[in-house]
């Protein structure tokens, strides 16, 4: 069985739907195809189930022809099913021709069943477009499986020791927790935990070569929505500053510190980091 998978938007909207995306290819068997944003290709190799990622300039104003193009490579394959994350008249006259027998969306003429976001953390809220299926989502479940060389590589770029790794991922926007206090929070904590380690994670880390090292560290520390959300399907323990809690889902290892992260003390984090 083939799903397609019609997924505009930033990389943190691709992040959030990997778990819906991820149920469907396991309850159906199926294998899935992905149309993104070229930029946003590399994100769906974290996705076994995915056999084929479709570029497409959603947010670049296709024309006809590109438009015709995408209704060639859909219709080339026999899909049962999409889930289009897409809207407008375009992407569902192309829709209206593709003869996919089942088609889920939000809105659009197109569409063979509307639903609207379903209660809980963002990638649960997709639980909605899996019941015209027949599936169900328990998005808090789902976990990365990372190739064993990617997780090799994360880890020959870990510092040398035996002790736990702090992984800091800071963002790189102008309202993100003072640069000064993410140099120095690294000799506070040494003062209780001489032994600890510590790795530097930029936001301009690809996507495969961040989710690696985030699964090879012991705590996460970050402001970065996208870090923070690789962190939680990677099972690590995460401190996470600035976000909502609605974008994480509720577990012991998690702990969220809301607001700006200019407000937050150096005291406040090492307290949510267990010190």
């Amino acid at each position: 069985m083939r799903v397609l998978a019609l997924s505009p938007g930033s990389l943190q909207l691709q992040l959030e739907r990997l778990p819906a995306l991820a149920a469907v290819a396991e309850q159906l068997e199926a294998q899935i195809q992905v149309a993104c944003e070229p930029a946003h290709r590399a994100l769906w190799s974290l996705l076994p189930a995915v056999e084929k990622v479709i570029p497409f300039p959603f947010a670049g104003d296709p024309n006809l022809a590109e438009w015709a193009n995408l209704l060639g490579l859909v219709r080339e394959p026999d899909f049962q099913a999409c889930l289009n994350f897409a809207a407008g008249r375009q992407v569902n006259l192309m829709l209206s021709m593709s003869h996919i027998p089942v088609r889920v969306a939000t809105e659009g003429f197109s569409s063979t069943a509307r639903v609207s976001p379903g209660q809980g953390w963002k990638p649960q809220r997709l639980a909605s477009y899996l019941k015209p299926l027949g599936l169900s989502l328990k998005a808090d479940t789902f976990r990365l499986s990372l190739p064993a060389d990617a997780m090799e590589a994360a880890r020959q770029q870990q510092p040398p020791g035996e002790g736990p790794l702090l992984l800091l991922a800071p963002d790189d926007s102008a309202d993100d927790w003072p640069k000064d206090r993410w140099q120095s929070l690294p000799d506070r904590i040494r003062e209780r935990l001489p032994q600890l380690r510590c790795e530097v994670l930029t936001s301009q880390t690809p996507v495969a070569q961040r989710a690696a090292a985030v699964a090879c560290a012991d705590v996460v520390l970050s402001s970065c929505a996208i870090t923070q959300l690789l962190t939680a399907y990677c099972g690590v323990p995460l401190v996470a500053m600035g976000c909502s809690p609605a974008s994480l889902p509720e577990r012991n290892v998690i702990r969220v510190l809301p607001g700006s992260p200019q407000n937050l003390g150096t005291e406040e984090v090492m307290k949510a980091l267990g010190f």
